[in-house]
């Protein structure tokens, strides 16, 4: 099928590009840049311009396709309320564009939002979810004849990553110490984002309305266990930082790092056939090129 595909030069969503082509679908990738629409063409994809604040150049592409993929997002930490707002406001565009036609459309999501694929909290009595409106406006979706479903991604690692795991990296080398909150038993699940890939095509071929899909492996990395492998790969002491000090030690990280982030994926696996197969975070994190990448 003609997959038109959000932020199909992330970080994620080139990796959901290369999915897709590999295995036989042809894609249709948003580009705001010129930079990106010769990332896309390099890659095989045709290119449609715009941005996820153009509803209009969103709506076109959704109009042209087969099916949408929704990975697109504005990681501004500085002004996340506005990102979040633009979010919302796509999602409903996108939706509108497929409704009443019975075709796919995957949203990207995040583990906060439930630790098993059956929790879905209420938006009204999580105001602390900023971005579980979305997910909700999505899955409801079903009812205006879309076959929407979610899939909520944990910490994503791999080759090129430049979010969270390199932000504490950065951290480390700043502030010489390898740091975790508390005792480090706070969790993050993880998955490498070729295996998030895949999952990305079977929820676009197969996954029924109204389906929530986790896309993990690593159930539950403790924070101590990645500060010792960055301490240890920068030569650096290993220690804790109290909780009321986090926000300090490790700035806008610090509620991230701060918070139990695990979950799990056994329906997802029993449901979609869904094996990863790639490396996990602990022996990722273990490779150079986490530690020899431009800050």
């Amino acid at each position: 099928m003609r997959v038109f595909v959000t932020g199909a030069t992330g970080f994620v969503g080139s990796a959901v590009v290369r999915e897709l082509l590999d295995s036989g679908h042809q894609v249709l990738g948003l580009a705001r840049s010129d930079e990106s629409a010769a990332q896309l063409t390099k890659a095989g994809a045709a290119v449609h311009r715009g941005s996820l604040e153009d509803l209009d150049a969103l709506r076109a592409g959704a109009s042209a396709a087969d099916g949408v993929i929704h990975t697109g997002f504005i990681h501004d930490f500085s002004n996340y309320g506005a990102s979040v707002v633009t979010d919302l406001n796509a999602v409903k565009t996108l939706i509108g564009a497929l409704s009443g036609s019975d075709r796919p459309f995957v949203l990207s999501s995040v583990m906060s939002h439930g630790r098993t694929e059956d929790d879905v909290p209420d938006p009204a009595e999580r105001p602390d979810l900023p971005r579980l409106p979305a997910e909700v406006t999505a899955l409801a979706s079903a009812a205006r004849g879309v076959r929407a479903s979610v899939i909520r991604l944990p910490q994503v690692h791999g080759e090129g990553d430049h979010a969270f795991v390199p932000a504490v990296i950065d951290i480390a080398r700043a502030k010489g110490v390898s740091a975790y909150v508390g005792d480090g038993s706070t969790r993050w699940a993880a998955v490498h984002r070729d295996d998030a890939a895949v999952l990305y095509r079977l929820a676009l071929e197969n996954a029924p309305a109204g389906t929530v899909l986790h896309a993990v492996d690593d159930e539950g990395v403790p924070g101590r266990e990645i500060a010792e492998v960055i301490g240890r790969r920068l030569d650096l002491p290993v220690t804790s930082v109290p909780v009321e000090e986090a926000s300090a030690h490790f700035g806008w990280l610090g509620h991230f790092v701060s918070s139990d982030l695990s979950g799990t994926s056994t329906l997802t696996r029993e449901r979609f056939g869904w094996t990863p197969t790639r490396i996990g975070l602990l022996a990722d994190l273990d490779q150079d090129y986490y530690f020899n990448q431009p800050s």
